[in-house]
């Protein structure tokens, strides 16, 4: 995919509006973002910064408000006696490099598993990035994760022998994945897009959320099932101290996973009440303010409001 088509897609993806929001969020909001939040950082860059969030678990939290665009989504590595598995293909292969090169200083060896928790291209694009290191990285995707990642990334052959070679997750049913003395599941949900993958482990408690979960910042519906996206959300919530990594935003705790559901469930009564009254969405999402017990939202776009109205819209339209 080259040109316009390339750009298309990059701005219809989670990276193309955290771009165009780099010049326009206020200053305080970029701060807040990259502030870490009492966990140990290990490993820090103008894109992203890696910290520890159990015995061998670290969550990749990236910070393209920098304007370093070389990961974008978050990600993560976790470490078992036999296999070490890092989580998203992330922008850019130097970005997959990068996590690459850092689990391999973290834990003495190279990735041997890849999970992607959908197809968006801060998701997949830079897989590539993990080849050529000490061994073969297996890939873990669904099929439909697969086929529109083959089919909306720009071409490398690489990325390529990746996908076509991977390992396909169970859509129906959560698959186990053993690291040798750490067992981790990937649960296939759906929300975000139409195939959402979530990586969970138990001890210590951390769940890997992909996109279904954005912690201080307004979703992108480009793909979403609004009211899909809000049930699985609502699945990943357990007991206990859980630390929930989102695909963008600072390493989330329950609440904050609470306050985000709130937040969609605002939006879904203005959207439901706009689509019952056959207002537009572009009118509505003008009209549309979050209450006062919401608190603030960073929106990269004036499309995604919008956006998030319209996805409402095709979901309650006969036949959605």
């Amino acid at each position: 995919m080259t040109g316009r088509r390339a750009f298309i897609h990059d701005a219809l993806s989670c990276a193309g509006h955290i771009a165009l929001a780099t010049a326009t969020l206020p200053l305080l909001s970029r701060r807040a973002w990259a502030a870490p939040r009492g966990a140990r950082v290990v490993a820090e860059e103008p894109f992203a910064r890696l910290e520890a969030v159990g015995d061998g678990v670290w969550a990749l939290v990236s910070t393209p408000l920098s304007g370093d665009m070389t990961t974008v989504a978050n990600g993560g590595i976790i470490a078992g006696r036999s296999g070490v598995l890092v989580i998203e293909g992330l922008m850019t292969v130097a970005g997959a490099r990068w996590l690459g090169e850092q689990a391999r200083q973290l834990t003495g060896r190279w990735p041997t598993h890849l999970v992607c928790t959908h197809y968006h291209s801060d998701h997949v694009n830079g897989l590539a990035g993990y080849a050529g290191g000490e061994g073969h990285v297996l890939t873990h995707l669904t099929a439909a994760s697969r086929d529109l990642a083959t089919r909306n990334t720009p071409p490398d052959p690489v990325r390529a022998s990746a996908l076509s070679t991977a390992s396909l997750i169970d859509p129906a049913a959560p698959t186990t994945l053993d690291l040798g003395g750490r067992r981790v599941r990937l649960v296939p949900r759906l929300g975000h897009t139409a195939s959402d993958v979530t990586i969970e482990l138990d001890d210590p408690a951390v769940t890997f959320c992909g996109d279904l979960v954005w912690n201080a910042m307004f979703p992108n519906y480009v793909d979403a099932r609004p009211s899909a996206l809000a049930t699985n959300v609502r699945a990943l919530l357990r007991p206990g101290a859980v630390r929930y990594i989102p695909g963008h935003g600072p390493v989330a705790a329950a609440s904050d996973v609470a306050r985000y559901l709130d937040m969609l469930g605002e939006v879904e009564v203005a959207a439901r009440d706009a689509v019952a009254r056959g207002i537009a969405s572009a009118d509505a999402a003008k009209a549309f303010k979050f209450s006062s017990g919401i608190g603030e939202w960073a929106m990269f776009s004036p499309a995604f409001l919008p956006r998030a109205f319209e996805a409402w819209k095709r979901e309650l339209a006969p036949g959605g």
